[in-house]
């Protein structure tokens, strides 16, 4: 019962969460962005590997970032060697794991609503001197927030739901990188059946409210 009372693993599920999306909705808008408003060699096959999360394993998402990013990866032993930072069984590898696999969502819905903008407003703010990136903050995202915002939530939800890929990167350390997602596993191959059901009821409650208000926002900005 004193287990029951144990909010560790949802509060870093949410600041996991959190900073994924935050990753998510950066590396998404700019490359929406880039593909909504840009025409260049290579921009199919870059949208194609960007898209690779929503249709691969989560496993093989974690493999890759085991290569990418361990101890005897080329980005894993610069980080180490520099910086004196490993990703690998930490909760900043469970923020990569999620940011990888949530991108999609934002990269998607950002481009949809990106491209229902008429590029000829964007152009008359070009024609009054503004740069590029103000073009984008006084006219394309204003016009453009809901379906970021839409994805930007779905993101979150499933930030929030990542399992595979954050176990094969952070593992599963009670207190440190054990995610609701992780609790949940724990305690059904534990036989805590009432820890599971109560992990299971929060998470999906939280994930229900966040895609309500997602599919609310997206009926709006179809209005």
């Amino acid at each position: 019962m004193d287990y029951l009372l144990d909010f560790r693993p949802l509060w870093l599920t949410l600041k996991v969460a959190g900073l994924a999306t935050a990753v998510a909705f950066l590396a998404g808008v700019a490359l929406a962005y880039l593909l909504a408003r840009r025409r260049f060699w290579g921009r199919d096959w870059l949208d194609a590997v960007c898209t690779l999360p929503l249709v691969l394993p989560p496993t093989v998402l974690g493999y890759y970032l085991i290569v990418l990013v361990g101890r005897n990866g080329w980005l894993g032993r610069w980080l180490e060697d520099t910086l004196g930072l490993s990703l690998i069984f930490t909760w900043q590898g469970a923020v990569l794991a999620a940011a990888l696999v949530s991108l999609p969502l934002v990269l998607k819905s950002a481009r949809a609503a990106l491209e229902e903008v008429n590029p000829d407003l964007e152009n008359t703010a070009r024609t009054l001197g503004l740069p590029e990136w103000a073009v984008f903050l006084r006219v394309s995202f204003p016009l453009a927030w809901r379906g970021i915002l839409a994805g930007t939530m779905l993101a979150f939800a499933r930030a929030m739901g990542e399992f595979g890929a954050t176990l094969m990167v952070a593992g599963n350390l009670p207190g440190k990188t054990q995610t609701l997602s992780l609790a949940v596993y724990d305690a059904v191959q534990a036989g805590n059946d009432q820890l599971a059901l109560a992990l299971v009821v929060l998470t999906s409650g939280v994930c229900v409210l966040i895609l309500a208000a997602a599919g609310k926002i997206l009926r709006t900005n179809a209005w």
